[in-house]
């Protein structure tokens, strides 16, 4: 008889959740426009008026259901249909309906190619704070996080991170922003990063600017880190006071 091996235990950096692609929101009313578009196609006046009464009978009927209460496919059909309605008696004699030339429904399909291509970016971007936070995440892990070089938008990142963590502020990630927005960030970048970043990182960040300009090979600032994280608020002063002292 074999004995079985016993089961190999490794411990797994647990992988961070997949991106999830984001979805256009299900809207019924939207999809009851669609669906009269696609019927009507072709009507003329007079079979859309037909259509039209049919979809008042519907409605009348949908009413006496206290469970239809809630239904917006319904009304937003009968609406649509009256719009049609109109749009045709205000037409020259023999004129159909045409979705491709109505000038509502090309609105709304520009409209829906803009909402898209948002998302598209949306996926986009969450993509790459993934993959950057992964690889910050691999040089934290070999205790080289200093030597990454800081890129557009790791505020993101820096948060990506933090929730990770399952919420907990991360003091190497936070001294290394700062010291990236100290020494490799404009004053344009750090503005912008103002409304995204917490007020210690900023304050981190202003004060490192001004102490690495008036010693720029110092070493020994871990201080600063600390300073900020208790005192914001009088270290952004002193930053400020020592930026108002330079010559």
């Amino acid at each position: 008889m074999t004995t079985p091996w016993p089961p190999r235990h490794t411990a797994r950096r647990p992988l961070p959740p997949r991106v999830a692609a984001p979805r256009e929101p299900v809207d019924p009313a939207r999809i009851g426009r669609r669906v009269v578009r696609r019927e009507a196609r072709g009507m003329d006046a007079g079979v859309v008026a037909a259509a039209l009464e049919e979809a008042r009978f519907d409605t009348r009927q949908s009413s006496r259901y206290e469970d239809l209460a809630d239904d917006f496919r319904g009304p937003a059909e009968l609406a649509e249909w009256e719009r049609i309605a109109a749009l045709l008696a205000a037409a020259p004699a023999g004129t159909v309906y045409d979705p491709d030339v109505d000038d509502v429904v090309q609105a709304e399909l520009a409209a829906d190619a803009a909402a898209a291509a948002a998302r598209e970016a949306e996926l986009r971007e969450a993509v790459r704070i993934a993959a950057r936070a992964n690889h910050l995440q691999v040089l934290r892990d070999l205790g080289a996080l200093n030597q990454a070089e800081p890129a557009e938008g790791d505020e993101a990142v820096r948060d990506e991170l933090t929730r990770r963590a399952g919420g907990y502020v991360q003091a190497d990630v936070d001294s290394w922003l700062a010291h990236a927005l100290a020494t490799h960030r404009d004053p344009a970048a750090r503005e912008a990063a103002a409304g995204l970043l917490t007020p210690p990182v900023l304050a981190h960040a202003a004060l490192l600017g001004e102490l690495l300009r008036l010693v720029p090979d110092a070493d020994e600032l871990a201080f600063a880190a600390r300073l900020a994280t208790t005192e914001p608020e009088a270290v952004g002063a002193l930053a400020g006071f020592l930026a108002r002292a330079r010559p």
